[in-house]
């Protein structure tokens, strides 16, 4: 005879066998389905930006143009301003049989003195081999090693309100003794070479050391830098004490020392000195995700740069 207690258990047994494997039906679908999504849109995101991304032959056009080529941020190795990045972008913007000229829209506090000496000698070159005039449109600010740079141009342009020279070099360095002395700590660490160490924050000052540092190092540097702006700018510029001292000027005064040509913005030189309209920027070709998410640490990067150097 048969237990009903026992049949009651084993219809509820096979009751929630059978909703256990209706919810996984119902979850492997939903799955599939979240996939297929995620597939579509990234399918249709590709498509998009394949459509977006011009071919070799439309990057060079068929229609003259004013070539321009963005100098934004700190001009460091390894970055978008650097040399490695910049001096090709601006190969293909002289080389371009139709751009009849090439602007350089800056907005940088400076940066690496090799990377901007890289890059002067580049313009110089490209300048001289395709006889082409090359300008420079400063934006927020031209300093230190942009206008390092902007000094190879034919002509410079900035705004009233723009920052313009930093002609100086510098090094930045702490000494934390002192305080290590305060609380107690003590410098163990060990080297080989008299002055190896002369800038180590946590060591005595070498006097030597850095005295070494100062003529062979960063006034060299200096005097390269001088030799520079006085070959771009010529007989244009109006020396005086304070030019080579590392100071900077707004835009109208830039002029009257002659660092800058004039007063204007793109459509300016544009308009009014290359008359020509018809843009064509060049720019390094970006990785999927820098081109789905926007270049967000450079642009980081870059207002924090301009944001400190205001505060100088």
């Amino acid at each position: 005879m048969e237990n009903p207690n026992q049949n009651d258990g084993l219809n509820r047994l096979a009751g929630a066998a059978e909703k256990f494997i209706k919810q996984e039906r119902w979850s492997r679908r939903w799955t599939n389905l979240l996939k297929l999504a995620v597939v579509a849109y990234i399918i249709v995101t590709l498509v998009m930006l394949t459509r977006q991304i011009p071919s070799e032959q439309e990057m060079l056009g068929t229609d003259k143009h004013v070539a321009i080529v963005k100098l934004e941020g700190a001009i460091m190795p390894g970055t978008y301003t650097s040399a490695e990045k910049l001096n090709p972008l601006l190969d293909k913007a002289f080389k371009n049989p139709n751009s009849e000229a090439v602007i350089i829209q800056a907005n940088s506090p400076g940066g690496s003195p090799v990377q901007s000496a890289l890059i002067n000698d580049e313009i110089t070159r490209l300048k001289n081999l395709y006889q082409k005039p090359v300008y420079v449109v400063v934006e927020d600010a031209c300093a230190s090693g942009c206008y390092y740079i902007a000094v190879a141009a034919d002509k410079i342009y900035a705004n009233k309100g723009s920052l313009v020279g930093s002609i100086g070099v510098r090094m930045d360095s702490f000494g934390f003794t002192g305080l290590m002395d305060k609380i107690g700590v003590e410098n163990r660490s060990m080297h080989a070479g008299e002055h190896k160490t002369f800038l180590n924050p946590f060591g005595p000052v070498d006097k030597e050391g850095r005295e070494f540092f100062q003529k062979r190092i960063l006034d060299r540097t200096h005097e390269q830098f001088i030799e520079a702006v006085r070959k771009g700018r010529g007989d244009r510029l109006k020396e005086n004490r304070n030019t080579f001292t590392g100071l900077v000027w707004l835009g109208d005064e830039a002029v009257e020392n002659g660092l800058i040509d004039g007063l204007g913005d793109m459509g300016y030189v544009e308009r009014e000195v290359i008359k020509q309209t018809n843009t064509r920027y060049y720019e390094t070709e970006k990785g999927f995700m820098e081109q789905l998410l926007g270049d967000i640490s450079t642009e980081t990067a870059t207002k924090l740069s301009l944001y400190l150097t205001s505060l100088r």
